[in-house]
């Protein structure tokens, strides 16, 4: 087998086991069926991933090394910290659906491999994706653009507001269209709360968290 074809063999590999994957969950998954799909012996596909928990690895951390470019391509754009979150949530999700889809297989399913192996890749999820918005957040914050909240606090909830739209469309009937992003983002940078009511509410005059008759 030479080296491009070994290369080649690889990557459909991946392709095909990141489809099963996500459709399957990783104890719905043999390396048989991968094998299967793939068009090639239990053999080669071992010869390329010791286990199947080494494949789940691969491609959790191929996909995770696409999303660490782009958000990178989004910190090194100019403008506001506001327009970069918003840039960055809006290439997030337009990702293809199965990309988007990768991104919640890892959520779901991390827990199914190894102590050590879990670990590691948690390291990895925090350095090439977590970190990189924390830094993000922190740096609005640090100019004065952004309140002084945890920025750990701000990315986790963030990440918690787009979390449902990682859902293949298909799966549960989200669409996720320009409008339901811009609205998103509006809730998540300024609140539902009209900027009238923020101002009534701070000084006590609030009107429907009243009680009734007081």
């Amino acid at each position: 087998m030479t080296p491009s074809a070994a290369r080649d063999v690889r990557a459909e590999i991946l392709v095909e086991a990141t489809r099963l994957f996500i459709a399957n969950g990783y104890h719905g998954l043999s390396m048989r069926q991968i094998a299967e799909a793939v068009g090639v012996t239990k053999a080669a596909l071992y010869y390329h991933f010791e286990s199947k928990e080494a494949l789940f690895l691969a491609i959790l951390t191929m996909h995770l090394e696409k999303v660490e470019q782009m958000i990178l391509q989004v910190q090194g754009e100019e403008g506001s910290c506001r327009q970069r979150i918003r840039l960055l949530i809006q290439r997030i999700l337009k990702q293809p659906a199965e990309q988007r889809a990768v991104i919640r297989l890892a959520g779901q399913e991390i827990g199914q491999v190894s102590a050590p192996a879990r670990q590691a890749f948690r390291v990895t999820y925090h350095e090439r994706f977590i970190d990189i918005i924390v830094a993000m957040m922190e740096a609005g914050i640090a100019s004065g653009e952004l309140r002084p909240v945890d920025p750990h606090l701000a990315t986790w909830t963030l990440l918690g507001v787009i979390h449902p739209y990682l859902y293949p469309a298909d799966s549960d009937g989200v669409e996720i269209s320009d409008e339901a992003i811009e609205q998103m983002l509006t809730i998540y940078l300024d609140g539902v709360t009209m900027p009238e009511a923020r101002r009534r509410s701070s000084t006590g005059h609030g009107g429907c968290c009243r009680r009734m008759g007081s």
